[in-house]
């Protein structure tokens, strides 16, 4: 190898050395930066007869597209996870946990305590004015979860607008990143830092909204959802949300775009398609995702589940039982029994309850006065029927009511008597049916002088609650941030024992009889349950739903808390991996960068000694 090789060889060394030490430097000084991602000197040999030398081609950057895909999708479940269990602890805070003070099993058990004292001592005011107390602390409660419920859902609405704004930055950012990955001319250490920067983009659009991301060989970035809707390619996809403005239990989602009453959360694509996320169910992970099903979902359930025991407390205390009387013998051919039920005094929402056997089978049947003609079985196996039995018998007929009962009960016969009574029978000895009780169940709109029920739990304006179910909305939807007490009993609370104008105040007849409601009165929640196949069906006396919600929410709490910290879990372990794979291993740096200074100290001692000999060779010429 001539002196010439040997120079050559020796500054080609250098210049690698070189440029391996800036890469070896930078790497150091960005082991603690977010999502930088380590570099590698590409090196190559030439090796030819009479020289060889080495030379760097640029430099590598680590990468796995298998990992980064497995991280976005991680990000983005684990994002949805944790905004849902932030705002659903939040919520357990509010509510209570069973049994604890201010919770509202505990408030409801104190109620019924206050109670048994008015029907121990009616006639003590201490007494009466503990259960107005009571019964003023149960609507209150119900009234301020409703009102939390209500805030949190506008807080999420907030939140959405929000994380569109945030978005809608990013998209356009990482568009301007896939822009200039074009630009050939760029150098590798700009290109690395425009991949990196890429990388978090991509990172930070999959923590608002589930996301597809297909990396080029240029560098570029296509981003879909994982429902297939693309949000940046040849053009970049606009978010845009219109909020609904101030949000109540009234105000819930509905499919068509037209009536709902939250926010609306719209993507327009480069080619001027808009799409509604909601509606369409394109929104399958991310915080956008969490944040809509807060609002529209989970948070509305809590509502719902306030609504029935603010339904059910009211109905407990109001509901009139008539109960039928036995039709008279030889109403019919065959001899058969059955009842004669009063209607005049049902209102909208109120009910008919009948039961009877067929064939051996016990069937439980709720006529629900109602425009809406449903037909389902709900979640305790009664059936419910909404019929419209408002009117007299001659409306009772017009409206074809007891015709259309007999279409859907063969096995019986139903028609109307006149003066607003149903008969129900069944076919006698011939048949296989047996009609066992039947009753109506009317609200009590007095105080006074019409039973013992009385309407102390009264809707918004002090109206009666009937449970209205023709009203638009519904009169139960949104009844728990709006009952209260009567305020005629509370301005006297001899009402509370009181049921006929000048009765004497030691009668506990009135305190016992809602003693005897809240206990034996059942409800179940949730209307039709193929409607409601996702909602937790509450069904048993006050009590149990009271505990039942608590429950429910209580588990579903902890459930969305467990998935959260899985999720989490499962991401740093992700986090982990990545860091191994991208990361600066500053101990590898280091050793590498030993190395570097000895062989740049080797290359520089062969470029001396040439030097010397070349010096030599020219001084003896």
């Amino acid at each position: 190898m001539g002196l010439t090789t040997s120079l050559t060889n020796a500054v080609s060394g250098l210049r690698v050395n070189q440029d391996s030490l800036a890469l070896v430097s930078k790497n150091i000084s960005n082991s603690g930066t977010p999502g930088y991602h380590s570099q590698s000197l590409n090196v190559v040999d030439y090796n030819s007869q009479s020289s060889s030398y080495a030379r760097s081609v640029g430099a590598s950057r680590a990468f796995n597209a298998s990992l980064q895909t497995y991280y976005n999708r991680q990000v983005s479940d684990t994002a949805n996870s944790s905004i849902q269990a932030s705002y659903l602890d939040r919520l357990q805070g509010f509510m209570g946990k069973p049994g604890s003070a201010g919770s509202l099993d505990t408030i409801f058990s104190d109620l019924q305590n206050a109670l048994q004292g008015i029907a121990t001592s009616p006639d003590d005011y201490t007494s009466r004015s503990n259960a107005v107390t009571s019964a003023q602390t149960m609507a209150e409660t119900l009234n301020r979860l409703s009102g939390t419920i209500q805030g949190m859902r506008q807080e999420a609405e907030g939140q959405i607008a929000s994380d569109v704004h945030n978005i809608n930055g990013m998209l356009n950012s990482l568009s301007e990143v896939n822009s200039r990955m074009l630009d050939l001319g760029m150098t590798d250490s700009a290109r690395a830092t425009l991949l990196d920067q890429r990388d978090r983009l991509v990172g930070s659009v999959a923590e608002l909204i589930d996301v597809r991301a297909d990396y080029r060989g240029d560098g570029t970035v296509a981003l879909m959802t994982r429902s297939g809707v693309g949000l940046i390619d040849n053009g970049v996809s606009t978010f845009k949300f219109e909020s609904a403005g101030s949000l109540s239990a009234n105000s819930v989602f509905d499919p068509n775009s037209t009536d709902t009453k939250v926010g609306k959360l719209t993507l327009t694509t480069p080619s001027g398609l808009t799409i509604d996320l909601v509606s369409q169910g394109v929104l399958q992970g991310g915080e956008l995702g969490g944040l809509v099903a807060l609002r529209d979902k989970t948070l509305v359930e809590a509502q719902e589940q306030l609504d029935e025991i603010a339904s059910g407390l009211a109905q407990a205390f109001s509901t009139v039982n008539s109960p039928g009387v036995a039709a008279p013998a030889g109403a019919l051919a065959g001899d058969p029994s059955g009842f004669d039920v009063d209607l005049s005094a049902l209102r909208p929402g109120n009910d008919v309850l009948f039961s009877y056997t067929e064939g051996g089978v016990s069937k439980q049947v709720r006529i629900v006065n109602s425009t809406d003609a449903v037909d389902y079985m709900d979640a305790s196996g009664q059936r419910v029927i909404g019929v419209d039995l408002t009117g007299d018998s001659s409306a009772l007929a017009a409206s074809d009511a007891a015709a259309a009962l007999n279409i859907k009960f063969p096995g019986l016969t139903i028609s109307s008597t006149g003066a607003g009574n149903l008969r129900i029978l069944d076919q006698g000895a011939a048949g296989t049916t047996d009609v066992k009780s039947a009753v109506a169940r009317s609200t009590s709109t007095g105080l006074q002088g019409a039973g013992l029920a009385f309407n102390l739990f009264v809707d918004q304006g002090n109206a009666a609650y009937t449970n209205n179910l023709d009203g638009v909305p519904p009169q139960k939807q949104g009844f728990a941030a709006r009952i209260s007490v009567n305020t005629a009993v509370v301005a006297n609370n001899k009402l509370m024992v009181q049921y006929e104008v000048g009765g004497t105040l030691g009668d506990a007849d009135r305190a016992n009889y809602i003693i005897d409601q809240l206990s034996s009165m059942s409800f179940t929640s949730g209307g039709n349950p193929a409607s409601n196949a996702n909602k937790f069906q509450l069904t048993g006396n006050l009590g149990s739903v009271i505990g039942q919600v608590i429950g429910f929410q209580g588990s579903s709490i902890n459930a969305a808390l467990t998935k959260a910290d899985d999720r989490q879990l499962t991401l740093d372990t992700i986090s982990d991996q990545m860091d191994t794979e991208y990361g600066v291993n500053l101990d590898s740096e280091m050793a590498r960068l030993m190395e570097l200074q000895n062989a740049y100290a080797a290359n520089a001692r062969v470029i001396s000694v040439v030097k010397e000999l070349l010096d030599a060779l020219l001084g003896a010429v």
